[in-house]
């Protein structure tokens, strides 16, 4: 553990006393890039605020407790690295973060292979796919873009995406209809029981 976070972490946990009445709240270095509510464990923030959490109330999203990852906790996770073409340009770009499924794991959703998971993208697009597909395609929730992290605005910070070239299925469709289920700009994930 680096000095700094040992040390941040230290004073948070000696400075903070927890009320009957707090929600739940762990500590986070930095801001709150992924939401992950429904199936979960126990989860590191409380429920949803209408008045702070404007961008998830106008899209409609409640819930009563949900995990929070910044970039940080990501960064932790294994990575995995990709090479798909991508379609935006029909170059290969490497992709790299951690696989959908050790996310689903860090938050302590135990489902089966038939939940349902809803993805949402900060402009409003939502995908829905499976776990078991999620799985068999290997989805990851890319940080980086050929090394970078990725911003907002771009394709980021983060994106669900998956190595299309891999699977015969997706590589006989065209190049830009094979990353529909692939939502960038992903803040919110909702993980559906079957």
């Amino acid at each position: 553990m680096k000095k700094r976070d040992f040390l941040a972490a230290v004073g948070s946990a000696t400075l903070s006393v927890p009320t009957l009445a707090a929600p739940v709240r762990r500590h986070r270095a930095g801001p709150g890039l992924l939401t992950v509510t429904g199936a979960i464990g126990r989860g590191n923030r409380g429920p949803i605020d209408k008045a702070l959490d404007q961008m998830m109330a106008k899209q409609q999203i409640t819930f009563d407790k949900a995990h929070v990852f910044d970039f940080g906790a990501l960064s932790r996770l294994p990575a995995v690295t990709i090479r798909p073409t991508l379609e935006y340009d029909a170059k290969v770009h490497t992709l790299k973060g951690p696989l959908l499924s050790d996310v689903l794991k860090a938050t302590g959703a135990t489902v089966g292979e038939g939940a349902k998971l809803l993805m949402r993208a900060v402009d409003g697009y939502t995908v829905t796919l499976s776990l078991a597909q999620a799985r068999q395609y290997q989805f990851i929730v890319a940080t980086h873009l050929d090394g970078r992290p990725m911003a907002l605005g771009g394709l980021g910070p983060l994106w669900a995406v998956f190595d299309a070239d891999r699977y015969p299925d997706m590589v006989a469709k065209p190049l830009p209809e094979r990353f529909a289920q692939c939502p960038w700009g992903l803040y919110h994930l909702e993980v559906q029981a079957a």
